[in-house]
């Protein structure tokens, strides 16, 4: 799927991948403010979450929970660490073998430990309001 659309559309955007993603283990690829949390904040809305997903640029992973505070999933942010040890020092073998929706924001850092069955989705800025998207299944 390669789609261009404006940020005002995000919930569509959201809802439409999360009728078509044949995996939960979700790489965002992207420059810094094309939108990936934005996105993934809309995913979990769209999945009802508990709260609302915020980026987890300093703890390196937040938790998500639905209505029934059943855990829905996890985001990650690894933009902040150096080497893929760090990401293994947080647990990320026992995060990525759980049944949970993962959101991996900045997965290029740790490109060695990514589970199969990934999806890869790929946004990129055209302007202010408008980006593209696009997916491929790993």
């Amino acid at each position: 799927m390669k789609r261009t659309f404006q940020l005002s559309d995000i919930n569509s955007v959201a809802q439409s991948l999360l009728e078509n993603l044949p995996h939960k283990a979700l790489c965002f690829y992207g420059e810094m403010g094309t939108g990936k949390t934005t996105l993934i904040r809309a995913m979990v809305k769209h999945l009802g979450g508990m709260d609302e997903a915020n980026s987890p640029t300093f703890g390196l992973v937040n938790e998500y929970h639905d209505q029934q505070d059943d855990l829905l999933g996890y985001h990650f942010d690894f933009y902040r660490i150096e080497s893929e040890a760090e990401a293994l020092d947080l647990g990320l073998e026992d995060y990525l073998s759980s049944d949970a929706w993962l959101f991996m924001e900045w997965p290029e850092k740790v490109s060695a430990l990514l589970p199969t069955n990934t999806v890869s989705i790929y946004l990129q800025f055209i302007d202010e309001n408008t980006r593209s998207i696009e997916y491929s299944v790993d």
